[in-house]
């Protein structure tokens, strides 16, 4: 049976390091989103996102995250991180690559994580921030504190992929990893065999299994970061505020991260944000709820134009008698 929501054909372009395989739709002379997917899922994450928002006028381009789908190192000699700086860096990289200069970028999980630390650190680049749990950059000094013990259970996977049994179990059955994973982040999703079976492709990439471990070790202090990141990790253990317009949303429905109002969060963000909890979704929020997730996107954009709005001159002359 054909699948009518597959992200085909895909594009591909070089980085300094990578050659990303992505996904393009909508008009080429729109306001760009890019479409960030998270761990262990794929870009078909936003398949009913991406033609909701091509129809609104944005130019959509979905890229398969490092380890991830077709996308590949360049050389075998590159740290295969997974930590949270290199992620940031790949987005800068893939738009100066596709040559764009400014652009939203949207995500939940890896890729919301992704997004923020772009956002936080080149903000000429980023028009508008969407992303799911808010302010995702890690607190890698707090790694140590403990949280209460039904999230440490939901978090397993963490521990698991600290020991060289996790390695060797995500790289033997990493489908049936996800499906675990899939069930406790989104309790009310009713996804397919065939939702999980296309995701699980994805990971047949061959550095697969090292990003996704080197991003747990890193984030909890049990693996050194890659030299070319240093600089840019350092900045990130400052928690750097988002000053871009920012739409954030949390899932009622998230078997992890318990959905909040935003306000233990708002610090992070010191420019225009609007909050909202979408009902019954889960931690993959725009494949659960794509039409509130396309809705964000669209937010953030009417939020930067009233924003923008509000500060451009009047033109009127000013009375100075």
């Amino acid at each position: 049976m054909p699948d009518h929501h597959a992200l085909a054909p895909l594009r591909r372009v070089s980085t300094d390091i990578l050659e990303v395989a992505y996904y393009e739709a909508g008009p080429t002379e729109g306001d760009t989103v890019l479409l960030l997917h998270g761990f262990p899922y794929d870009i078909h994450s936003y398949a009913e996102v991406v033609p909701l928002l091509a129809d609104s006028g944005f130019r959509v381009v979905v890229p398969h995250l490092r380890g991830h789908g077709p996308t590949r190192f360049l050389s075998g000699t590159t740290p295969r991180s997974g930590q949270q700086a290199a992620l940031g860096a790949d987005v800068i990289a893939l738009m100066d690559a596709l040559g764009m200069p400014r652009a939203y970028l949207a995500g939940y999980d890896w890729g919301g994580r992704a997004a923020n630390v772009a956002a936080a650190l080149w903000p000429e680049r980023v028009l508008g921030l969407v992303s799911v749990n808010s302010y995702l950059i890690q607190d890698i000094a707090a790694a140590a504190e403990p949280l209460d013990p039904e999230r440490e259970a939901g978090f397993w996977y963490f521990y698991y992929f600290l020991t060289e049994r996790g390695r060797a179990g995500l790289a033997r059955d990493p489908q049936e990893v996800a499906r675990v994973i899939w069930k406790r982040n989104s309790p009310k999703w009713p996804f397919r065999e065939r939702d999980l079976e296309r995701a699980a492709r994805s990971f047949a990439n061959p550095d697969y299994t090292d990003v996704v471990l080197h991003s747990y070790r890193h984030r909890l202090g049990f693996a050194p970061g890659a030299a070319p990141y240093a600089r840019l990790e350092a900045r990130l253990a400052e928690l750097p505020p988002i000053t871009v317009p920012a739409v954030t949303l949390d899932g009622l429905a998230d078997g992890n991260f318990p959905a909040t109002d935003g306000s233990s969060t708002a610090r992070h963000f010191t420019g225009p944000r609007l909050h909202h909890t979408v009902a019954d979704a889960g931690h993959n929020l725009p494949q659960e709820r794509p039409e509130a997730f396309a809705a964000a996107v669209r937010d953030v954009r009417d939020l930067r134009q009233e924003h923008a709005a509000r500060d451009r001159p009047t033109g009127r002359r000013r009375d100075t008698t």
